[in-house]
């Protein structure tokens, strides 16, 4: 096996060079650490990173359980979240929870038995089990995007999350002010913390706006397309149809735009959409999307920034952050009826 011995001697340096250059403790003169770094390449050496962590406690990796693989939103939270673990030089290892508390679970299990630093987690519906099973270990804890209603003092977990109250009246009021009366909600998975505030904010629009509550037009979309999908084909086959619809994320909004297109139904000449998420691509479109972008970039970053601020000091109080996103004007909202 190559030793650390092995590629001082072929770079010419000392043992504890090699050390310094690998686990970046101290700063070396650049053409050495170029040394060292060909040394490593002509070797083959690998660092024991299990030793190591058996003699500092620490295996320099974070933890993310979160959906990545069905949502298009987690997956730019998570590139932003590995940009800065990276950075820092930390691995960071990935779960995805399916955004089901049984797969959360046991995708938080195998991190944890990784034996991560701190882990990074949006929870599901139902995440007490998973939370338990971080308690037990006394790991940091960030959870992203859904917020708790209260943290508990005595564990060492923070909260990030976007405001989604009053932004989603927001949309309410943008499309009241464009005359529409008959205005509807394809919500969330049920019990998701997103789901709640964001159909809360509904409601609150409609007060807003001097519009009463018709329980009809409130559709349960599962945070999927498919789903969403069906409930704008049963919110348009009502005797009384809206006249616009809001979607309470992006993949909803892919299935709404789908349920129009099957329905024949252009946006927004026949039926206004606006929808709470940004697209890469919503520029594109046409008509050209109007949304609630969050600050997707930040979420990730502050995220991963307000853990290592844990790791360096436990002792810290629960933290809650609430990100404020933006309403970004296009032509899906139309102009007025």
């Amino acid at each position: 096996m190559v030793t650390m011995s092995d590629v001082a001697q072929v770079a010419g340096v000392s043992q504890t060079t090699v050390s310094h250059v690998v686990n970046k403790t101290r700063r070396i003169a650049p053409e050495t650490e170029r040394a060292v770094a060909a040394a490593i390449e002509a070797t083959g050496y690998l660092n024991d990173g299990i030793a190591k962590s058996l003699r500092t406690g620490k295996t320099h990796s974070i933890g993310l359980a979160i959906s990545a693989m069905s949502n298009p939103y987690f997956g730019e939270v998570v590139h932003s979240i590995e940009k800065h673990v990276t950075d820092l030089g930390y691995s960071l290892l990935l779960a995805d929870t399916h955004d089901d508390p049984d797969r959360e679970l046991r995708a938080v299990r195998d991190l944890l038995a990784h034996r991560p630093d701190g882990i990074i987690l949006a929870p599901s519906a139902d995440p007490q089990e998973a939370l338990r099973q971080i308690s037990r270990r006394k790991i940091p804890t960030i959870l992203i995007d859904r917020v708790p209603e209260h943290l508990d003092p005595s564990q060492p977990v923070d909260a990030i999350g976007v405001e989604n109250t009053e932004p989603t009246a927001e949309l309410v009021r943008h499309l009241a002010e464009r005359g529409h009366r008959r205005i509807a909600m394809v919500s969330g998975r049920p019990g998701l913390r997103t789901t709640v505030e964001r159909v809360n904010g509904y409601l609150l629009g409609l007060r807003q706006a001097g519009l009463g509550v018709d329980e009809t037009l409130i559709r349960d979309g599962h945070s999927e397309a498919e789903p969403a999908r069906q409930a704008i084909k049963a919110l348009m086959a009502l005797e009384s149809p809206p006249t616009a619809l809001i979607t309470g994320n992006n993949q909803m909004t892919i299935g709404a735009m789908a349920a129009l297109r099957d329905l024949g139904l252009q946006v927004p000449d026949d039926i206004a959409l606006v929808a709470f998420d940004d697209f890469p691509w919503a520029d594109l479109f046409h008509p050209r999307l109007t949304v609630m972008a969050q600050p997707i970039e930040e979420l990730g970053t502050l995220a991963a920034e307000m853990l290592f601020q844990r790791l360096r000091e436990p002792d810290l109080k629960p933290r809650e952050v609430r990100l404020s996103p933006r309403l970004i004007v296009r032509d899906s909202g139309g102009t007025g009826i």
